[in-house]
């Protein structure tokens, strides 16, 4: 049998590679095929998902509530010292300086990330802008945000934080960041399907030792990673609820 890892698709493109890296280290552990699927769009990752074609995911925190309610997904570990937060940008001749100077009608450019645009669209509420009074222009990836803003198609920009700080630095000289969010809960979390969740323990221990080991830690540094932490069901639960409570 084969099975199938993937990563949620708003990944920082830079470490693409390490991704396929882990993939054939985590096969040489496990002893078994693993294919990594990359998906160029969440509707399209979703649709696998719905058909059961994924076993392994690094999930982002807005789909964890669908893969553990709904699928039998597991959580297995999570990156330390890493948390997703969500930063408002502009450009930088904008003559916004904060989230309240921006007007009914602006126009936004965000991705389909849903955790990032849900943080943002709340770090929006204080303008009083709402889904209903923003005209919304969706990019496939952060790079086509900032291009959006540096034309001047968009006024304002929602980006993952680490996203935007992999931008060039002659594009964020160009840009001007309003707010930045400073939750420090929410964060990606590899995750375990049904199909493997008999082999979570070992498969834990597996990950949590990778910086003992020079392989290993060579692995968590192509992906970014100094190292990873152990995500109990309970703290799963905690994120779950909480993105439950942002998105109400």
């Amino acid at each position: 049998m084969t099975y199938r890892l993937t990563v949620s698709p708003d990944f920082t493109p830079d470490h693409l590679p390490g991704w396929y890296i882990f993939n054939t280290w985590l096969q040489k552990q496990l002893g078994e095929g693993i294919h990594l699927e990359m998906y160029n769009s969440f509707q399209a990752q979703h649709e696998a998902i719905a058909k059961d074609q994924i076993d392994v995911i690094y999930a982002n925190p807005f789909d964890a509530a669908m893969l553990v309610r709904e699928k039998g997904f597991l959580p297995l570990v999570k990156a330390l010292g890493l948390s997703d937060e969500a930063i408002i940008a502009v450009n930088a001749e904008s003559p916004a300086k904060d989230v309240t100077d921006l007007p009914p009608g602006t126009r936004v450019a965000a991705t389909e990330d849903p955790d990032v645009r849900l943080m943002g669209m709340i770090m929006l509420e204080p303008a009083d802008l709402t889904s209903s009074n923003i005209d919304l222009h969706l990019c496939d990836t952060y790079v086509l945000v900032a291009k959006q803003l540096l034309r001047g198609e968009a006024d304002a920009g929602i980006f993952l934080a680490e996203a935007f700080d992999d931008l060039s630095g002659m594009i964020k000289k160009q840009l001007k960041v309003l707010v930045h969010s400073q939750i420090g809960v929410i964060q990606h979390v590899l995750m375990v399907g049904p199909r493997l969740t008999d082999r979570r323990d070992e498969l834990r221990d597996l990950l949590l030792a990778m910086p003992s080991d020079e392989k290993g830690q060579d692995v968590l540094n192509n992906l970014g990673f100094d190292a990873l932490i152990n995500v109990e069901d309970e703290e799963m639960e905690f994120m779950i609820d909480l993105m439950d409570t942002l998105n109400t």
